[in-house]
């Protein structure tokens, strides 16, 4: 299984809608808490936020394949989770 990295920044809106669509996933699917999941904060890790090709947060990638980038939708955080679980 690969890991899923979540890139954000605190006090994001659509940053909030993401976590907030993970702990809903992880509740009705508990088989995703298996899932290796990262939450890198751009504004505190900066080099390594620096060093994967985004422009807009949140963005996941999955090992080193970027899945979606900014104003994400709950539909593309349930593909990011299922295609990790599945990986």
């Amino acid at each position: 299984m690969k890991e899923l990295t979540l890139f954000y920044f605190e006090g994001c809106p659509h940053c909030k809608n993401a976590i907030r669509w993970q702990e809903e996933l992880l509740e009705s699917h508990p088989e995703y808490r298996e899932v290796p999941l990262r939450l890198v904060d751009e504004r505190k890790e900066p080099q390594l936020a620096g060093s994967f090709d985004y422009w807009l947060v949140p963005t996941y990638y999955l090992g080193g394949m970027k899945l979606c980038e900014g104003f994400t939708q709950k539909q593309y955080v349930e593909d990011a989770f299922r295609r990790a679980y599945e990986s």
